[in-house]
């Protein structure tokens, strides 16, 4: 009770604790992940593509692929197939499957339950909020973070942006962690491609010669594509 907001219409908390402790109680479930699971996500259902999450690093993945008659994501090094980079999404097929494993918002979305879950970025955030209180008052914002080389938790700036963005367009009192991400995207809200390239999570991504799904990522309201999480796959809403 004390760590999960209850009395307020509109939460913000991180992770995978985030999760546990608010989307059971919340009518809707929005994971963030801006660099960049839900960018892809909502790149390739755009597209019309079917996105299956997958916890990450699962050897399993791999038949769980074959099992559903999808592809599975290439390393995103890789110079072919889709991958978790943006980028490699922008011309994937109408129709196209694929099984789609991340550390963060992949494995996030597989814990929210019978929670209606969207996958929500800086691209789609008005669209996204719009659709959340079509569907209930008491609405989760969960920003994804990263992860330390021991596996905990790194809290990541671009994720409380875009987390941020989605509540900024939200109705309803505000706790006081989703106060503070709107107040951090309001105050990076006019720059946010040279603060996405500046922070940790952009720098490593253009050392790893991915700036251009910075770009991407930087977009705001671009779109108004929201990924729904249904029958294991996230499929633009009608």
């Amino acid at each position: 009770m004390i760590f999960n907001q209850s009395e307020f219409d509109l939460r913000c908390e991180w992770g995978q604790k985030g999760i546990n402790r608010l989307a059971s109680i919340s009518d809707v479930a929005i994971v963030v992940d801006i660099l960049s699971f839900s960018t892809a996500v909502e790149i390739a259902t755009n597209n019309g593509a079917i996105i299956f999450p997958y916890r990450w690093k699962d050897g399993s993945a791999i038949d769980y692929a074959k099992s559903i008659e999808a592809e599975l994501a290439t390393k995103r090094t890789s110079t072919t197939g889709y991958s978790l980079s943006p980028q490699s999404l922008t011309k994937i097929s109408t129709g196209t499957k694929l099984v789609l494993p991340s550390p963060n918002g992949s494995s996030l979305t597989l814990l929210t339950g019978n929670t209606l879950t969207i996958a929500g970025c800086l691209r789609n955030c008005e669209a996204v909020a719009r659709f959340a209180q079509k569907h209930g008052d008491k609405i989760a914002v969960i920003p994804a973070g990263e992860k330390w080389e021991d596996n905990t938790l790194r809290p990541a700036l671009e994720d409380l942006i875009g987390a941020g963005a989605i509540l900024s367009y939200l109705s309803g009192s505000l706790s006081p962690e989703a106060k503070t991400a709107v107040t951090v995207f309001n105050a990076f809200k006019n720059d946010l491609l040279n603060t996405l390239k500046k922070c940790s999570s952009g720098k490593e991504l253009i050392h790893r010669g991915f700036a251009w799904d910075i770009e991407l990522a930087a977009e705001i309201n671009v779109s108004d594509c929201v990924p729904i999480f249904t029958n294991n796959a996230y499929v633009r809403s009608n």
